[in-house]
């Protein structure tokens, strides 16, 4: 498989890693009545701009969706931003000056 090749293996190493460094999860046991959300490893080649491989990225994402309403949470949101906001911060972006990024 494509995923014991030493460029994979060297990703997925940098990414355990990350994840340790930032205390992303302690080891708990499984409480009664739980269900474990298992993970899995997404891959993906990054690219420089002439096309040439860069670098070999993996993540470890979580299947959050075998989890089940009410037993492994209870409500769910999603921080959204007002469309005023986005307006005022552009507008003050505009009178100042000021130079203006994306994250996701």
């Amino acid at each position: 498989a494509a995923s014991q090749s030493p460029e994979w293996q060297s990703a997925m190493r940098e990414e355990i890693e990350a994840l340790h460094a930032q205390g992303t999860w302690d080891l708990v046991p499984l409480p009664a009545h739980k269900n474990l959300v298992g993970c899995k490893w997404v891959y993906r080649i990054k690219k420089n701009a002439d096309g040439s491989i860069a670098r070999h990225k993996a993540r470890l994402v979580a299947k959050g969706f075998s989890q089940e309403e009410g037993i492994d949470y209870y409500e769910t949101f999603s921080p959204v931003v007002k469309p005023t906001t986005v307006r005022l911060v552009l507008a003050l972006a505009a009178q100042f000056q000021w130079s203006l990024r994306q994250l996701d």
